[in-house]
C-alpha cells in the first residue's frame, strides 16, 4: 500500500469509527457546531439540518450500516413539517433536502424521498426573482428587515436541487431559474481576480444592483474563504449540470484565487484579505472552507481536459490530506466533530475555531470522491 493509499484508508476508518459512535449519541437530531467536544443541536429549520444525515448517507453508501440509514431517514422525516410551513423556509432548501431526500432517493430509490425533493424544489423555484434573475436569500425575520433583494454566494450550492428537479421531471423551468441565478453570480459576485462577494443586494422591483456587503467576510471587498469555496464548488456543479462553458471558466478563476492564497500544509485563513498584521490573519483558520474547496477541486478535475486534470485533482487531494493531518480529531476520542479549526461567523464571534458539521460533511464527501466511492448527491 502506497503512502497516499495508507493515509486515505486511515482517514476513512477514522470517519467510520467516529460516525458510528456519534450516531448513538446524536441520533436523529441536527448538530451545527461542537462546543466542549459535544455538538450543539439546532432546530430542524436551521440551514445546517441536512449535513448530519448527509454525512450518514455518505458513510452508508460504503458500509451499508442500517443503523446509519435509519437515523438519516428519521432526520428526513423530521423535516416534513417545514414543507407545509413556507414562512420557515428560505433559500437553503437545497442544502436541506439535497442531502436528505435526494441522497435517500439516489441510494435507495425511495419514492417518498423523491416526492419531498420535488416539493422542496418547487418552493425554492418560488423564491426566484425574474427581474434580477436571482434566488432571494433569507426571510424578513423581524419587521425591521427587508431581505427581498438579497442574494448570497452560499446559494450556489442550492442550485443542484433545481437541476435535479428538471432532470427528474423533464420540466425545464427549474434548470432555467438555476442557470439564470448562476449567471447573475458570475456577473455580480465574482471579481476579476477570482475573489468573491458574500452578499449582493438588488432592487427587488427593478433588479438593479444596489449594494455589495461583506457579510461573514472581513469587508465588502475582502475574500471570505468559505464564500470562495461555495463559489468554487457551486460554479463547478452548475457547469456539470448545464455544460455552460462560462461557469467552467468562472470556477477555474475562483479556484486559482483560492489556491494562490493557501500556505503549504495549512488550512486557509477565514478571510483571504484580512489586513496584514504579523501572523494575525492566519490565527483563525477555517477547515470548513478547505473541505468544501477540496470537493470542488476534485470535481473540477473530472470536468476539465486531460492536460488540466492533475492541476485540480492533486490540489484537491493535497488539501484533503492537509485537513486530515492538521485538523482531524483522530487523537481525541471525546470530541464528536471530525475536524477542528472551523470558523462559522468571525465578525459576530460565533463558533470560532471549533468543529462544524458542514466542514465534517464535505470532508467525508471529498474522501469518498478520492476513494472513487462517490454517488453525487448534488
Amino acid at each position: 500500500m502506497s503512502d497516499n493509499e495508507k493515509w486515505l484508508e486511515e482517514a476513512w476508518e477514522f470517519v467510520i469509527e467516529k460516525t458510528t459512535r456519534n450516531n448513538e449519541t446524536i441520533g436523529a437530531n441536527f448538530p451545527h457546531a461542537s462546543v466542549d467536544k459535544k455538538y450543539v443541536l439546532e432546530d430542524p429549520e436551521w440551514w445546517t439540518a441536512g449535513f448530519w444525515p448527509g454525512l450518514l448517507w455518505q458513510v452508508y453508501q460504503e458500509n451499508k450500516d442500517d443503523a446509519l440509514r435509519k437515523t438519516a431517514e428519521q432526520c428526513e422525516a423530521n423535516l416534513d413539517y417545514l414543507l407545509s410551513d413556507s414562512e420557515k423556509l428560505d433559500h437553503d432548501m437545497g442544502f436541506m433536502w439535497t442531502l436528505t431526500s435526494l441522497a435517500n432517493y439516489k441510494l435507495t430509490g425511495n419514492k417518498e424521498s423523491r416526492r419531498r425533493g420535488l416539493l422542496a424544489a418547487n418552493f425554492l423555484l418560488g423564491r426566484f426573482n425574474a427581474q434580477g434573475n436571482y434566488i432571494r436569500a433569507w426571510n424578513a425575520w423581524s419587521k425591521k428587515e427587508d431581505n427581498r433583494g438579497v442574494a448570497i454566494i452560499d446559494c450556489m450550492m442550492n442550485l443542484p436541487l433545481l437541476y435535479w428537479a428538471s432532470e427528474e421531471t423533464g420540466d425545464p423551468r427549474f434548470k432555467i431559474a438555476a442557470e439564470k441565478h448562476a449567471e447573475t453570480v458570475k456577473k455580480h459576485f465574482i471579481q476579476p481576480d477570482g475573489s468573491v462577494h458574500h452578499i449582493v443586494v438588488f432592487d427587488p422591483e427593478t433588479g438593479e444592483v444596489v449594494d455589495k456587503l461583506g457579510g461573514q467576510g472581513y469587508a465588502p471587498d475582502s475574500a471570505w474563504s468559505r464564500g470562495t469555496a461555495w463559489a468554487l464548488y457551486g460554479l463547478t456543479l452548475s457547469y456539470l449540470h448545464t455544460n455552460n462553458i462560462e461557469f467552467l471558466y468562472a470556477a477555474k478563476s475562483v479556484s486559482h484565487f483560492f489556491l494562490s492564497n493557501l500556505r503549504p500544509n495549512e488550512c486557509p485563513a477565514w478571510d483571504f484579505r484580512i489586513p496584514e498584521d504579523g501572523e494575525k490573519r492566519y490565527s483563525y483558520p477555517d477547515s470548513s472552507a478547505a473541505s468544501i474547496a477540496a470537493c470542488g477541486l476534485l470535481m473540477l478535475g473530472k470536468l476539465v481536459t486531460d492536460f488540466e486534470k492533475p492541476i485540480y485533482q492533486e490540489a484537491g487531494a493535497n488539501l484533503l490530506k492537509t485537513l486530515y493531518t492538521t485538523c482531524a480529531t483522530k487523537e481525541d476520542k471525546e470530541e464528536e466533530g471530525l475536524l477542528n479549526n472551523g470558523t462559522s461567523h468571525f465578525p459576530e464571534q460565533k463558533n470560532v475555531d471549533v468543529p462544524l458539521i458542514y466542514g465534517d460533511y464535505f470532508f467525508v464527501e471529498a474522501l469518498n470522491v478520492l476513494r472513487q466511492k462517490d454517488v453525487l448527491f448534488w
